[in-house]
């Protein structure tokens, strides 16, 4: 490997992420209203999209500065988070999510990628 190799979050993922927990909030929001036998069942929707909303405002300062770098011999992330490459035993890619998994069950997420499967492939080729 030349250097290391930053991952960093991307913005867009970011938001297709958060829209489609939205959509699914808003339908579980007026699921929920609708088997208890609220006659305003639409209500779920403004509210599944505001809390979802606020949600991914309230957390995009720290989400998506959370980069990941891949060294020779390691995976470094966020919060003083460092793998050993020999310590991994499965990538995993979870929607716009890479899991890494370690021999002592430890998982990390890396998330936000633009191109999980990229991320993923960079990764595995790195393990020795």
């Amino acid at each position: 490997m030349a250097g290391p190799v930053t991952f960093a979050p991307d913005k867009w993922a970011y938001i297709r992420t958060n829209a489609w927990l939205a959509a699914l909030g808003m339908a579980g929001a007026m699921i929920v209203l609708w088997l208890i036998g609220n006659p305003y069942v639409w209500t779920g929707a403004p509210a599944g999209l505001a809390a979802i909303g606020i949600r991914a405002w309230y957390l995009a300062s720290e989400e998506l500065v959370a980069n990941w770098q891949l060294s020779d011999t390691a995976l470094t992330g966020p919060g003083g988070r460092s793998v050993a490459l020999n310590q991994i035993t499965a990538v995993n890619i979870m929607g716009s999510f890479v899991q890494i998994v370690t021999n002592s069950g430890y998982k990390h997420l890396i998330k936000y990628q633009s191109d999980p499967a990229a991320t993923k492939a960079a990764i595995e080729r790195a393990i020795p």
